[in-house]
């Protein structure tokens, strides 16, 4: 069974992360997507969206899928259907993400445990924004 990293390494992540690719970032300002990735960007990461037929969110210009991104990411972050996680998981793998992060709702215990036996550290259930509260002084 699934089991989140303790908070140290959790922490530890949020300290190490520079850039996160937001899967499912919404371009609208009522969506918990962008409320959380506008508020990490206020932190000091770079927040890149991954959202097809959108140009551009939070000033930061979006691309259709991980894999057109021109770097790997330092953390992926998902908002999106906990059904459309493996997919995801296998286009991170493919790209050798480190980081996974599954937002509050998104539950995948079958792509959360091939991300792990692919290296990842995945992060289950969790608002990414929440733990940055609670986590970094």
């Amino acid at each position: 069974m699934f089991a989140n990293p303790p908070p140290d390494q959790i922490r530890r992540l949020l300290q190490e992360v520079k850039t996160i690719a937001v899967v499912g970032l919404s371009p609208r300002v009522e969506r918990p997507s962008y409320r959380v990735s506008r508020a990490m960007q206020g932190f000091g990461y770079r927040i890149v969206p991954v959202r097809p037929a959108v140009s551009e969110v939070l000033g930061e210009k979006a691309y259709a899928r991980l894999s057109d991104l021109p770097f790997v990411p330092d953390l992926v972050d998902v908002f999106r259907a906990s059904d459309e996680v493996g997919p995801i998981v296998d286009e991170c793998i493919a790209l050798g993400v480190r980081r996974l992060w599954l937002q509050d709702g998104v539950i995948n215990e079958e792509a959360a445990a091939r991300a792990q036996a692919a290296g990842m550290t995945v992060v289950m259930d969790r608002c990414v924004w929440r733990d940055y509260l609670d986590f970094i002084p």
